[in-house]
């Protein structure tokens, strides 16, 4: 088990600083050590007060860990003063640190200040040229360099910057960006970009303590940088997805969320099967489309197909009865997992979706029985989004969700050269789904 030592604030409230660190390394499997920079009387409202920790002291806790324990890596995250900085800095050189991940922590969620100009000046001075990796955000990003860091070409402008000041590799976070959750690795020679789906959960105090941790984890496990960073955006993307509402502000990530993940597969797949059983019952064979259907159900914080359990080879029909022949697995249908991933970028609860046959009949029926309906229509897709495969349903079902008041319960579209026109209909489990599919079937 690698020894993973963080060197950072105490947040009260849970979700951030050391807290968030020991969190994200017991959970990928490290042991976690700390020393405490400084105390924070902190919640999900913001900082209330900042009690900085005696330089000697914090000397002494490195000191006593390192010299009996070791550390495998290390990751600093608050360091409120110049003092501080330099005392850490002195401590990482005299114990021979190999692996240091730096995560620049300068204000808070709420918009608080945690370090002081000239703490932020010795940091560049002093910490960065030890640095295996430095994870700034936008903002923090912008004060290393000095210019305004708004979008990718200020991204790898900043990236140049910064790697001159000492660090092997920059990782700067595009969190605060539109779009896509871009993040941008920097090697000193090459630019490589890390992107997941932008989440609408507000719940993410503790983001960058918790993302650098898992960084400093990985690689002191032996991932390669960029497979470290692909795993640790994996991991942080899935615990914003799964952010806790706690408190009456910015929620705390969820850190559980990459164990939930393994435990509740069995889960999932029991509940699909239980759902599928029920639809099988039901003469609902005029619902199946001519490429035919799936019905698929999402981990909680899915981020990939893989993480979607659907029925290998589709449902099928004869006459008025339903053809399952196969237990569903995971990573069975791209195609519904599409829809599936795209709704839970709306709502995180919304994680299954099953495709029927459109027609006007069933439309009509879709609203007589009181469910939501949206749409979207193919002829408006954008060009390169039709030439890049799979993208179709993706596309439509964000447009279709970005149209509407609220979620829908039923998304369709009218088809095109080529393309069935089809109804896929929406629920937060697969139950959920059958019960509105019968609805539509037997109004």
């Amino acid at each position: 088990m690698k020894r993973i030592l963080t060197i950072a604030g105490s947040d009260s409230g849970g979700g951030a600083g050391i807290q968030a660190d020991l969190k994200t390394i017991t959970v990928l499997g490290g042991y976690g050590m700390s020393a405490i920079t400084a105390l924070t009387a902190q919640n999900t409202i913001g900082v209330q007060d900042v009690h900085a920790v005696p330089v000697d002291f914090i000397k002494l806790q490195m000191k006593s860990v390192l010299s009996d324990i070791g550390a495998d890596a290390a990751k600093t995250g608050m360091l409120a003063t110049p003092e501080i900085v330099l005392a850490v800095a002195e401590e990482i050189k005299q114990h021979r640190i190999e692996t240091i991940v730096v995560d620049p922590v300068m204000v808070a969620k709420s918009g608080d200040s945690l370090l002081s100009e000239e703490a932020r000046h010795t940091i560049k001075e002093t910490l960065l040229p030890l640095a295996t990796m430095v994870t700034p955000n936008l903002p923090e990003a912008s004060v290393l360099c000095g210019f305004p860091v708004e979008d990718t070409d200020a991204m790898q402008n900043a990236a140049k910057k910064i790697h001159e000041m000492g660090p092997r590799y920059i990782l700067i976070k595009g969190g605060h960006l539109t779009g896509r959750a871009v993040d941008l690795l920097f090697d000193g020679s090459s630019f490589q970009s890390f992107d997941a789906p932008r989440l609408g959960n507000r719940n993410t105090h503790g983001t960058g303590c918790t993302y650098s941790a898992a960084l400093a984890t990985l690689l002191a496990q032996g991932l390669e940088v960029q497979e470290a960073v692909q795993e640790a955006k994996s991991f942080i993307t899935r615990a914003i997805a799964t952010g806790l509402e706690i408190g009456s502000g910015h929620g705390p990530t969820n850190h559980y969320a990459h164990v939930l993940r393994f435990k509740e597969r069995e889960t999932v797949l029991r509940n699909l099967e239980a759902a599928l059983d029920r639809l099988s019952e039901q003469p609902l064979g005029k619902l199946i489309p001519e490429v035919r259907s799936n019905l698929g159900y999402a981990l909680s914080g899915a981020l990939d197909f893989n993480e979607v359990a659907a029925v290998p080879g589709r449902i099928s029909q004869a006459g008025p009865k339903l053809i399952i022949s196969k237990n569903p697995t995971f990573g069975a249908s791209q195609h519904i997992a599409k829809v599936i991933l795209a709704a839970m970028g709306f709502d995180s609860e919304m994680r299954s979706a099953m495709n029927i046959r459109y027609s006007q009949e069933m439309l009509s029926a879709c609203r007589e029985t009181g469910l939501r309906v949206a749409s979207f229509d193919r002829k408006e897709e954008p060009k390169e989004v039709k030439e890049r495969e799979g993208s179709t349903l993706e596309w439509g079902t964000t447009r279709a969700l970005e149209g509407a008041t609220e979620i829908p319960d039923v998304i369709y579209d009218e088809g095109e050269i080529g393309k069935e026109p089809m109804i896929r209909v929406l629920g937060r489990h697969p139950m959920d789904v059958v019960e509105k599919i019968m609805r539509i079937g037997q109004p």
